[in-house]
């Protein structure tokens, strides 16, 4: 019939695209010629083991990114010195208190300096990460601390009940479902869960004395409440060195490597933005469709135990 009408057959191009996993490294700031290299290395959003976003647009793992940057670091001799340009509100207990242990891995191999430098929020497992750092540069207005440790859930049994609907499960002792949404918290669980979180958050806690060396009692119970503190008072109560910006945390890793003219590089998937030492997440890889698919399931975390803040 299209034939007949005179019409053609619709066309299709296709353009192939890199679908590499590599990262490439990519100059923010020019430096001497062999001067070395500063890498900045992103901690930022939610930090989970896992792929978040939306069902069709996928952002990347921040551990596996985290330590696969860490890695090329470490691996690139003209890399003088890392800066973590921060700015999460923290994340999962694993998740924090794994790219803690990989950051101390990394100076212990490569005697590398790290600064930490806090951008509008440098929290809870942000900030456990942070303490990994050699020296920790918040703005006077970010929000730092947020040290402990939640569980959250919900109960929704009375719910159901006004529904005509009943939680049924088949378990193979009475702790299995504990933290269920479709069941009172029994005081049996609550306490297995607390001492769960306490155990999480003295294990916190050890980071905080260890990293920054806060032994008054006083001082230390104050910081680690779970409250947040602006920059300028991080710095006054030993959360941080100083306050500063990217700039300045740059400026330390160039003196503490002795490395004056480094230039400052980051690494960035292909078609990803790097306009600057400021710029976000790498932009998405070219569609084949038009359409922009966020779901509400697109913000929501798993349940479990979190370094989170949330106000």
């Amino acid at each position: 019939m299209l034939a007949i009408a005179g019409c053609g057959s619709p066309s299709l191009l296709i353009t192939p695209v890199s679908s590499t996993s590599e990262l490439r490294e990519v100059s923010v700031t020019e430096g001497r010629a062999f001067g070395g290299k500063i890498a900045i290395i992103e901690v930022e959003g939610m930090l989970l083991d896992d792929r978040t976003g939306g069902l069709l647009q996928p952002s990347e793992n921040p551990l596996s990114l985290f330590v696969q940057e860490l890695t090329q670091a470490a691996n690139d001799d003209d890399v003088k010195a890392v800066v973590l340009r921060v700015n999460s509100p923290g994340g999962s207990v694993t998740t924090s208190d794994t790219m803690y242990d990989e950051l101390l891995r990394f100076k212990a191999k490569t005697h590398k300096p790290v600064i930490a430098s806090a951008q509008e929020v440098a929290a809870s497992g942000a900030y456990y990460v942070s303490c990994g750092a050699d020296k920790i540069i918040v703005s006077p207005t970010s929000i730092v601390g947020s040290i402990g440790v939640i569980f959250e859930s919900f109960d929704l049994e009375d719910t159901l009940d006004k529904l005509g609907a009943h939680e049924v499960s088949v378990k193979s002792a009475p702790m299995k479902d504990m933290g269920s949404p479709y069941i009172h918290l029994t005081p049996e669980a609550r306490a297995v869960m607390q001492n769960m979180v306490d155990e999480y958050y003295a294990r916190f806690k050890n980071v905080v004395v260890t990293s920054r060396g806060i032994k008054d009692a006083k001082t230390l119970t104050l910081v680690t409440d779970g409250r947040v503190f602006s920059g300028t008072n991080a710095v006054t109560l030993g959360l941080a060195d100083q306050t500063g910006r990217l700039d300045d945390a740059i400026d330390m890793a160039r003196q503490m490597a002795n490395a004056p003219g480094a230039q400052v590089v980051m690494y960035k998937r292909p078609f990803g933005y790097s306009g600057s030492i400021y710029a976000e997440m790498p932009a998405p890889m070219p569609q084949s469709n038009s359409m922009n698919l966020k779901l509400p399931m697109s913000d929501w975390v798993p349940n479990g135990f979190y370094y989170l803040w949330q106000p």
